[in-house]
């Protein structure tokens, strides 16, 4: 009978051996689900974010979604203190077993789990690879067996040490922080390699648990757990006991904690516009790993952009210095105090309403339009944007009170870049990307820019029409047949005149007006596309006065001419992109194209230093330091839109300050370029010129051309010094180009002086006029200035250089 039931023992275990055998068999083959083919498990998939570096290689953010936020670090680069804590605390006998630890398996079994599970460090790798964990008995059984036939082939095709640095690159840690590398960065500000035993005693314990044990969130308990983890180094002689008690006292320092989201770190606004060109680019590159296009969140790009943190962050410090100030002045004022701006202006509110995320939420809880909107009139916690270090404040008011208060915020941007090479260095696109994500640099984002232009417009007298900076222009209105009068209304400077380096050292409108219409429309427009700017400007005079809409990045584009001697420079970001293996993808690299002489560039890098030394930013070059620099202001419509665009021999700025609605603005003249976006730059450069680090010197100069070296400069020192009246507000008034489209006979003065040729075209145009009781006159405005004869010998005296003899 004992031999029978010995029989029946033994026919059964061979017979529950060869059904298990033949079950890892089919299990092997994707019967029970695929699993990963020996050629994926060479070249695990991890998913990796795409990282975005500096140009000194600064991290700078990532791009990533749900566990995609990890970045791959080698065994090399991890810390030995790390490497023993997870032995030490995941799996004692990791370097003897072959993935499957016999005795941990039989312990969890006989023990029930009661002092520990029995999966090693390679088996939760392979659990993390197949992303498993099903609560359902039966499937996890046939989810472990997969787990052993994984781990069994990592421990074949790989190196103990590339198992433990592919689990610590995979692994969650708390704060939904993925991979060692991040972690280490995320709570000590500091790269794996360098973490102390304790620190690294953290880290690990929170694998146990990445929310219970997460020291932000539950510190003691975060101690109590880094102190096991410091025990089982002990008891695996990592560690003495002596050494264990005294890390065991210390308490956990979160002083560096900053974990990087798309709200903050290096340039938010900068990384949204990079993302948005790199989803471009992926759609257009394939992996050929895949063959299918690189995907921006899980292939583990690397981008090197030409951003330089120091810039960048003396950038984001002239905003904050500056906009406080500006938005007291502006909230201050009586008609945003009282809510009488909004009187007007219903339907702005009203498309803010029906926008926001609660409407959006209410009418998915199914609330009609009436009931929606009754909510935005009761008062509410919450929280909104304030200039103070978080960028936040708690407070209680209605939401509707709420979309006023965020309204009625100034805006800005600013840009720097380096004219010669196109590089951009610095990029703030607004006040503060977590409340307000519209970017105000990038090409897509326009606005009118005013007197900014005017630069273009005097390049292109001297360039092809023998213009020079002490040209003799007329300060009246010009009428220009079809359109009307630019400017539009006649202002103190109407009938003088003075010189071209005078008109654009005060930004004179009439000036600019007088040179239009020697250029002619058609051709400054012409001239515009010319310089490389995308954006189409149609051909009205008025855009003498600056009455179209350009990005900050448009105009940047456009001043790089003056400082690099006459080559137009489109501005890039990007040095190059690897992937995760670090193999170069594509580089870039500067875009130029000559568009003007180097004598017109130097001449308009000299002349532009008018406008910073007596005129309408007078004093800023000489504040700085700096022996040679140009800059303009620009100040439009009821002060709508400031800018100040600057630049020296080896860097360019540009700001810019407004309202994202128009009708919202700084009062009298605070809102002028010179006063509300000049600040910005002057703060910027001041910080920059002192940063030895940097290489910007205040004695650099604009490189003069061989054949200039011998002609006069311009007198500078014979100009009035004292403003003109009105000269600032020579930035406003330009209004907008179809202000300007006026088909009515002009009317001039009645004491207008005609030349004998002058009364028969009068009286010739009289006589054919269809309108019979209108009578047409004509001055000197009408008659088309005539391009000067080109001097010989000018522009040298101011600077204190005599005639060559």
């Amino acid at each position: 009978m004992s031999s029978k039931l010995i029989h029946l023992f033994w026919k059964a275990f061979f017979y529950g051996l060869g059904a298990f055998i033949l079950f890892l068999i089919l299990i092997n083959l994707g019967v029970f689900g695929s699993l990963p083919s020996l050629k994926e498990l060479e070249n695990p998939s991890i998913t990796l974010a795409t990282e975005v570096f500096a140009e000194d290689g600064t991290p700078m953010g990532k791009y990533y979604k749900d566990k995609g936020n990890r970045s791959n670090v080698e065994f090399k680069d991890i810390s030995p203190n790390v490497v023993n804590a997870l032995i030490a605390t995941e799996d004692e006998r990791f370097y003897e077993h072959s993935g499957i630890d016999g005795y941990s398996v039989m312990r969890a079994v006989l023990k029930l789990g009661r002092d520990g599970g029995g999966s090693t460090i390679t088996q939760q790798l392979a659990k993390n690879l197949l992303d498993q964990g099903s609560k359902n008995f039966v499937r996890r059984f046939i989810e472990k067996l997969k787990e052993w036939i994984i781990a069994i082939k990592l421990e074949r095709n790989f190196t103990k040490q590339e198992i433990l640095a592919l689990y610590l690159n995979e692994v969650p840690f708390g704060d939904n922080v993925y991979g060692i590398r991040n972690a280490s960065r995320t709570f000590y500000q500091k790269e794996p390699d360098r973490l102390s035993v304790d620190e690294a005693a953290v880290l690990i314990g929170m694998l146990k648990g990445n929310t219970l044990y997460n020291p932000r969130k539950n510190p003691k308990m975060a101690i109590e757990r880094r102190n096991v983890v410091i025990s089982q180094m002990v008891k695996n002689n990592y560690l003495t006991d002596a050494e264990a008690a005294k890390l065991k006292v210390k308490p956990i320092d979160l002083s560096n904690y900053k974990k990087v989201d798309e709200n903050n770190g290096l340039s938010p606004y900068f990384r949204d516009v990079l993302r948005t060109y790199l989803q471009a680019w992926c759609k257009e590159h394939k992996n050929p790993a895949t063959g299918e296009p690189y995907n921006l969140y899980t292939d583990g790009l690397k981008i090197y952009t030409t951003i330089n943190p120091r810039m960048q962050i003396y950038a984001d410090e002239a905003v904050a210095k500056v906009l406080p100030m500006l938005q007291h002045n502006l909230s201050a004022q009586y008609d945003i105090r009282k809510g009488l701006i909004w009187k007007d202006h219903i339907n702005v509110l009203e498309a803010a309403m029906r926008n926001s995320e609660r409407w959006h939420n209410l009418e998915d809880d199914g609330l009609n339009d009436a009931q929606i909107r009754k909510t935005f009139d009761r008062p509410v916690p919450m929280k909104i944007f304030a200039w103070n270090s978080k960028r936040e404040k708690d407070t209680v008011m209605t939401p509707l009170d709420s979309i006023k208060y965020h309204q009625a915020m100034l805006q800005t941007a600013f840009m720097v870049m380096d004219p010669i090479t196109g590089q951009v260095k610095a990029w703030v696109g607004g006040i503060d990307f977590k409340t307000y994500k519209f970017d105000h640099v990038n090409i897509n984002t326009k606005r009118q820019v005013g007197s900014a232009i005017k630069p273009f417009l005097y390049s292109l007298g001297i360039e092809d029409y023998n213009f020079t900076p002490e040209t003799e222009c007329q300060t009246s209105q010009q009428y220009f047949p079809g359109f009307g009068y630019v400017p539009a209304r006649p202002d103190k400077h109407e009938g003088g005149s003075m010189t071209m380096a005078s008109g654009l050292a005060w930004s004179i409108n009439g000036v600019a007006a007088y040179i239009m219409k020697t250029v002619g429309p058609k051709r400054f427009a012409e001239y515009v596309k010319q310089i490389g700017i995308p954006t189409k400007i149609d051909p009205y005079p008025s855009m003498a006065l600056g009455t179209c809409d350009l990005s900050l990045f448009e105009l940047m584009w456009g001043y790089t001419m003056f400082p690099s001697g006459g080559f137009s420079t489109r501005p890039f970001y990007i040095l190059r992109i690897e992937d995760k293996n670090g193999n170069v993808l594509q580089r870039f690299d500067t875009e130029r194209k000559e568009v003007i002489s180097q004598g017109t560039a130097y001449t308009m890098a000299r002349m532009m230093q008018g406008p910073v030394d007596f005129g309408t930013a007078a004093g800023l070059r000489n504040r700085l330091g700096l022996s040679e620099m140009g800059g303009k202001t620009g100040t439009t419509n009821d002060n709508a839109d400031a800018w100040f665009m600057g630049y020296t021999p080896q860097l360019m700025a540009g700001a810019w300050i407004g309202c994202d609605d128009r009708f919202i603005h700084l009062e009298s003249g605070l809102g002028y370029g010179a006063q509300a976006a000049r600040p910005i730059w002057e703060y910027f450069f001041a910080k920059v010129l002192t940063d030895r680090t940097l290489g910007i010197e205040r004695q650099a100069k604009f490189i003069e051309p061989e054949n200039m070296r011998k002609e006069m400069m311009y007198d500078y020192m014979n100009i009035e010094k004292v403003a003109p009246p009105g000269a600032e507000g020579g930035n406003q008034g330009n209004g907008k180009a179809n202000q300007y489209l006026d088909t009515s006979p002009p009317t001039v003065p009645v004491d207008s002086k005609l030349s004998p040729d002058e009364q028969k075209v009068l009286q010739e145009a009289n006589r054919t006029s269809k309108e019979g009781s209108v009578r047409i006159t004509v001055t000197d405005a009408d008659k088309k200035p005539q391009p000067p004869k080109k001097k010989g010998g000018f522009f040298k005296r101011l600077f204190g250089k005599k005639d060559d003899q």
